[in-house]
């Protein structure tokens, strides 16, 4: 029986080495490639989201008579910075393995990063603050609460608060007091020099002060206010299949109005309660079903804004507690996937903040289909003058106020109640039909 020569299986051997780092070379560029495709989609769509919201209020002066989407406008400004300063910077470095730009760079990049993606949270929990002052608070209250001035210095905050996390120490490098061997030992792993690498590795002290102030407190008040809201919502969705059930028992037509109590009550949940008009009108039912129908779907929309901004940054800001304690073990594709999925919650935001607003949504159509009439707004300042009963739908601080854009955009009557943005809607849409 032949037997293969040494010199045969040598050559084979080194034919399979090649075939094999061919394989491998392949699979890199491969990789690469649909890494890039897929980063580079993420920073198109987060960019063009929030520049339509900009573009929005610059160009609808309805949108801008609102104060409270200066929030979601703010908020559109502060994730396009993240998805052309930030983002663009961190797929380079990913996809290619290295970093380029120097030292100096390096940190200013680290600032911008946290500075930006703790402006975003922090402008997320206002927008959750004033919600809570317009739906659970009456009308006058959150006139009262929610003043251009006020406004302003929430905007301010949300900007000034990350520079005291971000460029002042990062720039003077507090984050690494204490830890500067194990920083130098990471820039020899990964490229021998800053050069060629951007290590940013955090003290306990600063990865504590950090993660509250950028996630752990933003996301109690958060929680708090949604939580609120929520109480409020099915409360009033409960009154209103009260009120149905009830809808069919003889009930004189001068029935007492039960009104919410007054402002000055200490406890909010006392600013939420209904002001009602029980009818026996049988076409009262339908307006009921609709309503509560309304509360619940606004109940799950509370869920889907906490369960994205939860899912997107929670990973990220308890392994930067953890990670210090455990003396940087956790592996830096793991680090990556993170940081990324709270990149995501940037290009999230326009569609859970604004797109799911019907104010929002018309205008976008006006400038996406290059100002077609069908879609402005038609009678948007024409309003039912005639008195009409409270319903269901009217009450102090509003149940319908929830619904989907849970934004406060309301007019206010003579006598302080609120006449509802949804309902002026279905008007105006009635009205152009």
């Amino acid at each position: 029986m032949a037997t293969a020569s040494p010199q045969h299986l040598l050559d084979d051997l080194i034919n399979t080495g090649q075939q094999q780092e061919q394989q491998q070379e392949f699979l890199s560029l491969l990789e690469t490639i649909v890494l890039t495709v897929f980063l580079s989609v993420i920073i198109v769509m987060t960019v063009f989201g929030n520049l339509l919201v900009i573009v929005a209020l610059c160009k609808d002066r309805h949108l801008r008579k609102k104060k409270t989407n200066y929030f979601i406008v703010s908020l559109a400004f502060t994730d396009l910075l993240v998805a052309l300063v930030v983002m663009p910077f961190a797929a380079i470095e990913l996809t290619t393995g290295q970093w380029r730009y120097g030292e100096i760079f390096c940190l200013v990049r680290t600032s911008l990063d946290v500075l930006l993606t703790t402006a975003s949270i922090l402008h997320l929990c206002c927008i959750a603050l004033d919600r809570y002052y317009a739906i659970c608070c009456q009308p006058l209250v959150y006139r009262h609460k929610m003043t251009p001035v006020r406004v302003a210095v929430m905007l301010s905050s949300c900007w000034l608060i990350p520079t005291f996390i971000s460029f002042l120490p990062i720039m003077q490098s507090w984050n690494a007091i204490g830890i500067e061997d194990i920083i130098e030992e990471r820039r020899v792993l990964t490229g021998g020099s800053n050069d060629t690498s951007c290590v940013f590795l955090v003290n306990q002290p600063y990865a504590l002060i950090c993660s509250a102030v950028a996630f752990y407190v933003p996301l109690a008040l958060m929680v708090l206010a949604y939580q609120r809201i929520y109480v409020t919502a099915m409360t009033h969705a409960r009154q209103i299949e009260t009120l149905q059930r009830a809808g069919s028992a003889p009930v004189p037509a001068t029935a007492p109005v039960a009104s919410g109590r007054s402002s000055t009550s200490s406890d909010p949940s006392e600013h939420c309660r209904l002001r009602t008009v029980v009818s026996s009108s049988p076409e009262h039912a339908p307006m009921a079903n609709s309503r509560m129908r309304v509360e619940t779907k606004a109940a799950k929309t509370l869920a889907v804004i906490m369960g994205c901004f939860c899912l997107c940054w929670a990973p990220f800001f308890i392994t930067n507690v953890v990670d210090p304690f455990i003396h940087y073990s956790v592996p830096w594709q793991l680090w990556t996937a993170w940081l990324w999925l709270g990149y995501i919650n940037s290009g999230l935001n326009p569609f859970l903040y604004a797109f799911l607003n019907r104010a929002f949504r018309r205008a976008f159509l006006v400038i996406l289909c290059c100002g077609d009439e069908r879609y402005a707004r038609q009678g948007s300042c024409s309003y039912r003058q005639t008195p009409r009963p409270c319903s269901a739908a009217s009450v102090n601080g509003t149940s319908m106020a929830l619904r989907l854009s849970f934004l406060p955009n309301r007019s206010y009557s003579d006598n302080g109640q609120t006449i509802l943005a949804s309902e002026r809607e279905s008007q105006d849409s009635a009205g152009a039909q």
